[in-house]
């Protein structure tokens, strides 16, 4: 008999696309702003979130697929393309079929905002009364910030900033042609202008239509031929080069003047824009023709619909939801008590980050209290952590904070933070300068009776108070001392020099997080081979890295069944005959953000659960300082598994199931299923993953 030619499992014709993945993440969003069962300003929401992620992809994704990349692999993917070009032309597909959804869910949400008395009107449909009050409007507030630029060989062409919107004009002087380009002050005043209406209507109109309106204002001695939409967008994957001239938050501050001038990697047009003036700006900006896309007049207002989403109308939102603080720990007098007493989770947003926010408070004023240190990734514009630090160390605790200055869009505000800490004496650092610092973890030390007790929380998502309400995570809060003694080693390597060092319980990365998961996944197979018990169970945001993925489908193949709950990118193939029967991949697009990473494994009936902060990416695995950390009270990690992770698994209300072809298709229940929303069921029964 021939034997059986082993299947390699990294054969890239097993592996999806990760540029596709992302889109297709997005595709996910745009059906949740398509969905009528959901009320209409969380799916105005949901389109602004969709647009934004089509920005992000082309600012960040893009330019490495432009642009000849260094390592082939992190820009490309483990997947079966080799030819970038193949790669572009199926993005730029998916791309214009996600900006013709864009339009078309633009046009039905305007439709149900009618019916609920808001609307965005044209200049023309305005009545006399309100196109007066607009034609005051541009005189007083928009004409005097308004620039023309003409375009011709006795002016330089302008530099236009990345996601601007702006007006290009064509017009006639005699015989001759004429461009120019005029800025929309978005930001400055805002794009959906409310107008004086009757009754309890909101009227509003663009403000890009109230300058196309005045347009002949700017240029009185010319003959208009038309006015015309555009945005470029620009690369804003800036690069941290570091010498020994320059310290880590010089060369952050300098990467960061080249992102508002990164090369243009996408122009899109309004498709009524003529050939020769989209070809002036596409000469001057170096775009190919296929970096240009057209799109309809309302296919390019969707980056400002935050304006309509955050009207002050509960009626057409979800119902408010208010986290609670766990009873006991709202009890108890000290906290400290509390969590010596037992170990806790903390489930976000459907429980309060105010239990974060209490042990920072009561830390500062505890006279007991010796030291805090912290990590800090994105903090958000809310900042009673920073304030709590800083009273901790005016009342003479020692406080360390790992300030992490490249965190993506976060660069200028954590930089701030870090010079206004230092300024009063907070030990700052940045970590190690080839590693992003993406852990979350706050370790505080307390004196009781003659020894030292270490606190410590970790989790899954930042120490930020908006993020906490718009993001599901689990946060760990334990007093013991093995884990205190891992974090504590992690400070001093962070603080330090980063190197091995020997964790009883932590799994860290870019050293022993990756090559621990291997193993797991590895043992699951082997236990399954010999007849034991083998289940894999992981949630995470994202997975990517090949070698995991070649393990999660070995041990599919060794008869392991292999639930994997990935909120956005997945390169892996499910369903694969003969190399992933067994994995199932669902993703959950809700109200929240999933941002919990659990990874559980049945180990022949002694199980064992990690949390924490790192996907299954090369980025986390690799180039970042993550961690995970153990559920170590079997009770909680049944309470954990049972009702967080078995519960996020058997959604079928928000839930998507990914084929072996790369798309998402809605979970269908099966005959007699009972409807299960997962977030739903986690607002209704907030507690009952406590033990």
């Amino acid at each position: 008999m021939a034997k059986k030619e082993k299947t390699d499992l990294y054969d890239r014709r097993l592996y999806i696309n990760r540029e596709l993945s992302w889109l297709a993440f997005n595709r996910r969003c745009l059906e949740e702003a398509m969905d009528k069962s959901n009320p209409v300003l969380e799916r105005v929401k949901f389109m602004a979130i969709c647009y934004g992620n089509m920005d992000e992809f082309f600012m960040i994704r893009m330019p490495g697929l432009l642009s000849s990349p260094v390592d082939e692999r992190l820009n490309l993917g483990p997947d079966s393309f080799d030819d970038k070009n193949e790669i572009i032309g199926l993005i730029n597909q998916s791309v214009s079929s996600l900006t013709d959804g864009y339009e078309d869910c633009w046009s039905d949400l305007e439709s149900a905002l009618n019916k609920e008395g808001i609307s965005v009107l044209s200049v023309s449909a305005l009545d006399p009364k309100q196109k007066m009050w607009v034609d005051d409007y541009y005189k007083e507030r928009v004409h005097p910030l308004l620039t023309p630029l003409a375009l011709d060989i006795s002016h330089p062409f302008p530099f236009i900033s990345s996601n601007s919107l702006n007006l290009s004009v064509k017009m006639r002087r005699g015989e001759e042609i004429l461009f120019a380009r005029v800025k929309v002050p978005v930001g400055i005043l805002p794009r959906f202008v409310k107008i004086p209406s009757e009754g309890k209507k909101k009227q509003f109109v663009l403000l890009e239509n109230i300058v196309k309106d005045n347009i002949q204002a700017l240029f009185p001695d010319l003959e208009i031929i038309g006015c015309y939409k555009f945005r470029i967008t620009r690369n804003a994957d800036v690069k941290v080069t570091i010498d020994e001239a320059v310290d880590l938050m010089s060369a952050v501050e300098d990467a960061l003047d080249s992102r508002d001038i990164g090369f243009p990697v996408r122009m899109v047009v309004e498709d009524t824009m003529p050939v020769d003036l989209v070809t002036v700006f596409a000469k001057n900006l170096k775009l190919l023709e296929n970096q240009v896309t057209r799109a309809s007049d309302k296919g390019m207002m969707l980056t400002d619909l935050w304006e309509i989403a955050g009207l002050n109308l509960p009626s057409l939102k979800e119902k408010p939801y208010t986290p609670v603080v766990p009873q006991e720990l709202n009890d108890s007098p000290n906290l400290f008590d509390a969590i010596k007493a037992k170990d806790w989770i903390v489930f976000h947003p459907y429980e309060s980050f105010d239990v974060v926010l209490r042990a920072l408070r009561e830390s500062a004023e505890d006279p007991n209290v010796q030291s805090i240190k912290i990590c800090l990734y994105r903090i958000g514009k809310h900042q009673e952590i920073i304030r709590q630090l800083m009273r901790a160390k005016e009342n003479g605790k020692a406080v360390s904070v790992l300030m992490e200055l490249r965190a993506k869009f976060d660069e200028v505000n954590n930089i701030a933070i870090a010079k206004e800490l230092e300024k009063i004496g907070v030990h700052v650092v940045y970590g190690p300068v080839n590693l992003k610092v993406h852990s979350k973890l706050l370790q505080v030390v307390r004196l009781e009776k003659d020894h030292l007790v270490r606190y410590t929380h970790m989790s899954s998502g930042n120490y930020n108070e908006s993020t906490a309400k718009q993001y599901s995570d689990i946060s760990y809060l334990t007093a013991n001392q093995d884990i205190g003694e891992d974090v504590g080693e992690l400070f001093n390597v962070l603080t330090g020099y980063f190197g091995p060092r020997d964790y009883k319980h932590l799994l860290v990365a870019p050293l022993t997080l990756k090559t621990s998961l291997i193993s797991m996944i590895r043992n699951e197979a082997e236990n399954a081979r010999n007849g034991q018990k083998a289940y894999i169970a992981m949630k995470a945001n994202g997975l990517i890295d090949s070698d995991i993925i070649a393990e999660l489908y070995a041990a599919s193949i060794a008869g392991v069944k292999i639930d994997l709950n990935i909120r956005g990118l997945c390169c892996l193939r499910p369903g694969v005959k003969g190399v992933s029967d067994n994995i199932t991949v669902t993703s959950i697009v809700d109200r929240y953000l999933e941002h919990a990473r659990i990874y559980y494994f049945a180990n022949a009936g002694d199980p064992k659960m990690y949390l924490g902060s790192s996907d299954m990416m090369p980025r986390n695995l690799i180039a970042r300082v993550e961690t995970l950390f153990p559920i170590l009270d079997p009770d909680m990690m049944v309470a954990i598994r049972d009702t967080i992770l078995n519960t996020c698994l058997a959604d079928n209300v928000k839930s998507w199931v990914l084929k072996s072809d790369g798309t998402y298709v809605r979970r269908k229940r099966k005959s007699g299923e009972e409807r299960l929303r997962s977030q739903e069921w986690f607002m209704e029964n907030r507690g009952v993953w406590h033990v």
